[in-house]
């Protein structure tokens, strides 16, 4: 003779109010001592927030750093474009027209878009900039701005602009 499994002999599972029912019966049962009694507060300590309570239950960063790794790794950058050589005469010449004018006196107001090459990968941002040219650096390539649109401003430090990272430049007046 074969014995049956335990569980055979219980009745089968059958959905509908039933089951809930007993089940619900059955609950009350076993905690009939309790299932009417307040809910507790200490009274030493403040009740947590429901924010600071979801918190306890939210997902840690188990890889620290990961999420700064996959923004810095999809944040775009541009190459550099490489300019014909019939652009760079053209930005020389125009270089040339601001060294002649603030040799004479004269403080023109330039517009110039430049690469900044990134510091943290391969490529960086091409950046437009107007300012009041305080002089041409030949030696160190460099168009120097000062710092403000005030030609009296002292106090202001300068900006340079490497001349090799320039796509565009244009004076916009002779005088500020």
């Amino acid at each position: 003779m074969t014995e049956k499994p335990k569980f055979a002999e219980q009745a089968p599972f059958t959905a509908g109010s039933d089951s809930h029912s007993l089940n619900t019966q059955n609950a009350k049962k076993v905690y009939a001592d309790i299932i009417d009694l307040p809910h507790h507060q200490s009274a030493t300590r403040p009740h947590m927030s429901l924010h600071d309570r979801a918190a306890q239950f939210a997902p840690f960063a188990a890889l620290s750093g990961y999420d700064d790794m996959v923004t810095e790794t999809a944040r775009l950058t541009d190459t550099e474009i490489e300019l014909s050589d019939s652009e760079i005469e053209i930005i020389n010449s125009v270089i040339a027209e601001i060294a002649s004018l603030t040799e004479n006196g004269a403080h023109p107001t330039v517009s110039v878009t430049h690469f900044i090459p990134d510091s943290h990968k391969h490529g960086g941002r091409y950046e437009p900039f107007t300012g009041v040219v305080k002089r041409v650096d030949p030696i160190k390539k460099q168009l120097i701005f000062y710092g403000s649109d005030s030609t009296e401003d002292k106090t202001v430090p300068t900006i340079d602009i490497d001349l090799a990272k320039v796509i565009h430049i244009a004076v916009i007046s002779d005088q500020p």
